[in-house]
């Protein structure tokens, strides 16, 4: 049974089954009150209708048809919770420390993705925070506050690329902790130097040309940091659009393990440059030993 007080001179009573209307009315003609409650049989579904006239009743009181609002009757099953009752599944996940990259990266969805990333790590910078990219990149601006915000936060953040993870999401896929960056068996993985346009007066093509070589320069910068590779390999693999395997997004030093189904396969990436063990000095000083190799007779089947 739920009791509402209202301003007006009544009070109602409402259960889930029905409810009653009793009009409070002066002293002086309570004889009539008895005759005043007007009772109504309603399930939850047919409410009686809201009519905006009021009428007097015969002993002064006013009389409403009221319909209880839903509010008043929310169960324990679709009570605003977060939970999979509400239809907030992305809730759900938040609440377990997994969010997503968006599929088109705007400055809109890059500050929802940093405050889900602050939030978490001010919950708990102990607990490792999963990232899913599954995304074709976007704004070069929205992709560096990402990854400000990756190298900010204290707690180990695990990239996951799912379907593909192209352009600027391949920076915040290779951004993430190492040791802790993963694809998923099918997913691809594309990198290339920024894109951009330049318009307008001569003055502005060449401010705007000079932002561009700055971008591409820091772009280069971080693969070369999170892949350990050389920036002139990084350079020139950037030339052109790259698209890699998780196996060759692993060997290159994007990521640092694929998994499959419910293992991870690691990989040490290759180096972009091996260091020889024979000099050309050491051959020209005996050619005969690297042209007759000496080999122990155990070893000659």
């Amino acid at each position: 049974m739920v009791v509402l007080s209202l301003s007006a001179p009544f009070s109602i009573k409402l259960s889930t089954n029905s409810f009653s209307f009793r009009p409070q009315i002066s002293p002086s003609s309570s004889s009539s009150s008895s005759s005043s409650i007007i009772k109504c049989s309603s399930s939850l579904n047919h409410f009686p209708q809201i009519t905006s006239s009021t009428k007097t009743l015969g002993n002064g009181g006013l009389g409403f048809n009221f319909v209880p609002p839903p509010s008043a009757f929310i169960s324990a099953t679709t009570g605003p919770r977060g939970t999979l009752e509400t239809g907030d599944p992305m809730g759900l996940l938040l609440r377990e420390r997994m969010v997503f990259v968006p599929s088109d990266i705007d400055d809109f969805g890059a500050d929802c993705l940093i405050s889900q990333l602050l939030l978490l790590d001010a919950r708990d910078p102990e607990k490792d925070i999963r990232v899913f990219v599954n995304s074709r990149g976007g704004s070069m601006s929205a992709t560096m506050a990402i990854y400000d915000v990756l190298k900010l936060v204290r707690a180990d953040v695990s990239t996951i690329a799912l379907g593909i993870s192209a352009s600027t999401a391949s920076i915040i896929l290779a951004g993430g902790t190492k040791g802790k960056r993963y694809a998923m068996p099918n997913s691809r993985i594309m990198i290339h130097q920024p894109l951009g346009g330049v318009g307008g007066q001569v003055l502005d093509v060449e401010i705007q040309t000079e932002e561009l070589v700055v971008s591409k320069r820091n772009v280069i910068r971080i693969y070369s940091e999170e892949t350990g590779r050389q920036p002139r390999q990084v350079e020139k693999d950037l030339d052109r659009d790259r698209y890699l395997s998780p196996i060759e997004a692993l060997e290159y030093g994007i990521i640092d393990g694929v998994i499959d189904r419910e293992r991870i396969i690691p990989l040490v990436p290759v180096p972009d440059r091996v260091n020889a063990t024979i000099t050309v000095a050491s051959v020209n000083k005996d050619q005969k030993k690297f042209l007759i190799p000496d080999i122990p007779d155990d070893e000659i089947y």
